[in-house]
């Protein structure tokens, strides 16, 4: 009997320490995963100038604020792993158009970490009469995900590469989808799968030769496409087509 409990003791010291090690084997690859990230190109931001509008940075959140008359407000959820300043040159071609654009940073730089970022974010800007939300890659999956309890708030949706796994078919929105042909990361089969979960009236466009890193300014991406169009030329039509859908 006392063998068979110190048997018992050895069995379940040595499972504590296996626990134990794969506790710290699983907590470094996560931190190792989350800490390697898209900086943003703040080179390529520099050289990217779009004429006269206002950037405020209200603690970690950037704000874009149109100087002339402004048509709508537009709030981004940034790509995963990707850092939210990379999305400047959009924020500021959009501002540039009219629209107000507001971009919360991100735990580690993940939306799924903060789904609800957007809350609170439309008051402060009352003169604001027609609402936006989407995001890049996994960030418009987690704003279309936020949208679904929240539908009343906003008047539709933009998702940059990006899909919607939440279901919206029913709900009174506008919404726009924008992806590059060069687009080797985003989901293919998943994106036109999601078109099930969108209104009937939903929109598309396709930006030829545009990739999926080049919403943004940190660089290449793995996994994806060669853009064959600048960086500059996909954010100019990314801008328009967003300016011309929310008018």
């Amino acid at each position: 009997m006392e063998k068979a409990k110190k048997v018992a003791v050895r069995f379940l010291v040595k499972l504590l320490i296996v626990v134990l090690v794969l506790g710290v084997i699983i907590g470094g690859a996560m931190g190792y995963y989350l800490s390697k990230n898209y900086d943003a190109d703040i080179e390529a931001i520099g050289k990217l100038n779009y004429g006269k509008h206002t950037v405020k940075e209200e603690g970690k959140t950037m704000v874009f604020i149109p100087d002339g008359d402004i048509k709508a407000g537009f709030i981004f959820y940034q790509g995963g792993k990707v850092d939210h300043v990379s999305y400047s040159p959009l924020m500021s071609a959009l501002a540039e158009k009219g629209v107000l654009c507001i971009v919360p940073s991100m735990p580690f730089d993940m939306a799924v970490f903060n789904t609800d970022a957007a809350a609170g974010l439309r008051e402060d800007y009352p003169q604001v009469e027609k609402w936006y939300i989407g995001g890049h890659s996994l960030g418009g999956a987690m704003a279309a995900s936020y949208l679904a309890e929240t539908t009343e708030e906003y008047d539709g949706l933009i998702l940059l590469g990006a899909y919607t796994t939440a279901d919206l078919s029913a709900k009174n929105l506008d919404v726009l989808t924008v992806y590059g042909t060069e687009d080797r990361v985003m989901n293919k089969k998943n994106y036109i799968a999601g078109w099930d979960l969108l209104p009937k009236e939903a929109e598309e466009y396709v930006i030829r030769g545009g990739n999926h890193a080049y919403f943004g300014s940190y660089g290449e991406q793995k996994g994806d496409g060669t853009a064959k169009i600048t960086n500059k030329q996909q954010i100019d039509l990314t801008a328009s087509a967003i300016a011309e859908f929310v008018r």
